[in-house]
């Protein structure tokens, strides 16, 4: 199969889909990769260990669009590069289609492209193996970025995240206790801070506290218990994640406006809408925006700024699945893999995913009834 992959052109997207040893190892299974030139200049691999991988430069950006039969990107196609695809192509990329406009959707039908979210790739125990790395890395750093955030030259509260002897140390407030959430909490004790996490269901708290002890704080997310802990908090953390739909918002603007001033938002679930109300999407060039003297962080590919281990772990992780793809082709792997059925969006001018379909008004077909997949309920 002829798989390629490009230099995301989103604003400082310096992530990488595909790393020089999993270049190698498609090539030695028989298979062509092509790429733009300069693709993983962001994340430090320079077009020489691709080319001593066996890759091929393409002569162009739409070369690549046009040429290959899996399309392997971080972000979500463009529209603008959706156009510039031949028909009936396999895109792999984190499409968070929940929040995607109408017209990125309906091109992605009408060029009759398969779309697979990494985002939503599933395996048959609930794990999503794609994402998570990427939420490990997102939890790790939405603590590093609020430490740095709560400095007085930043206009923060001029809070030290551990304290210091006869010093408090910060209280952050995490919102959910899934991946994010945990490797959030797991950095926050680490460094001396005092932690609260509130999540809905209890079985990932008493799982949280299996892994953390008494080191950290747990409560059930309703109504009231949020309302106290943002109040207190100085760093809230959002990680909320609804699999594939659009994250719901749980802390509510009059809660956000009853925050101390310099204290600071960082809301890891804005890629799927934000679980925060006063939370909108900010880029890493301006990473930060102020609401009522509350700092908010709402990067959607805050990891891109961790570029070389973000495009790593994603390589990694999705190398399974494009093998699987490249070695079967699309129809056959969807069929046969089930977990990566999961991941499919679109196929062949067709919604496969219920949530996306009711969310854009279009008329919802189960993959299995288009490729005598089975996905399990």
């Amino acid at each position: 199969m002829i798989i390629g992959f490009v230099k995301e052109p989103t604003q400082m997207e310096r992530r990488v889909a595909l790393i020089p040893s999993n270049v190698r190892a498609l090539i030695e299974e028989g298979h062509s990769v092509y790429f733009e030139r300069g693709a993983g200049e962001g994340s430090h691999f320079n077009d020489e260990e691709y080319v001593n991988a066996g890759a091929k430069i393409a002569f162009s950006h739409d070369e690549v669009l046009a040429r290959t039969e899996l399309l392997l990107k971080v972000s979500a196609p463009t529209l603008d590069e959706l156009q510039s695809m031949r028909r009936d192509k396999t895109v792999l990329a984190f499409f968070h289609l929940a929040v995607a406009g109408r017209p990125l959707f309906e091109e992605l039908l009408k060029k009759e492209i398969t779309a697979i979210g990494y985002e939503v790739i599933e395996t048959l125990d609930g794990q999503l193996p794609v994402l998570l790395p990427i939420s490990e890395i997102a939890g790790q750093m939405s603590v590093f970025i609020s430490a740095h955030l709560l400095e007085s030259h930043n206009n923060g509260r001029g809070v030290l995240l551990g304290g210091a002897p006869g010093i408090p140390p910060a209280s952050v407030v995490i919102l959910g206790a899934g991946v994010v959430g945990t490797w959030a909490a797991q950095t926050a004790v680490a460094n001396g801070a005092h932690v609260m996490v509130l999540d809905s269901d209890v079985n990932k708290l008493r799982r949280l506290m299996s892994r953390l002890g008494n080191r950290v704080v747990t409560a059930v997310a309703d109504t009231y218990n949020i309302e106290r802990a943002v109040r207190h908090a100085d760093v809230l953390i959002g990680a909320v994640l609804i699999h594939g739909g659009k994250t719901p918002h749980v802390v509510t603007q009059k809660m956000v406006e009853t925050m101390k001033p310099g204290s600071v938002i960082v809301d890891v679930s804005i890629d799927q809408g934000g679980s925060i109300e006063t939370s909108r999407p900010t880029t890493l060039a301006q990473p930060t925006f102020v609401h009522k003297d509350v700092i908010h962080y709402c990067c959607p590919n805050l990891t891109a700024n961790i570029a070389r281990t973000a495009s790593v772990a994603l390589s990694n992780a999705s190398l399974p699945y494009v093998r699987e793809i490249a070695g079967l082709g699309t129809e056959e792997a969807v069929r046969k893999h089930l977990d990566l059925a999961r991941g499919v969006f679109t196929y062949r001018g067709h919604c496969t995913r219920e949530q996306i379909a009711e969310i854009f008004d279009v008329k919802y077909e189960p993959l299995d009834t288009l490729t005598s997949a089975y996905i399990w309920s």
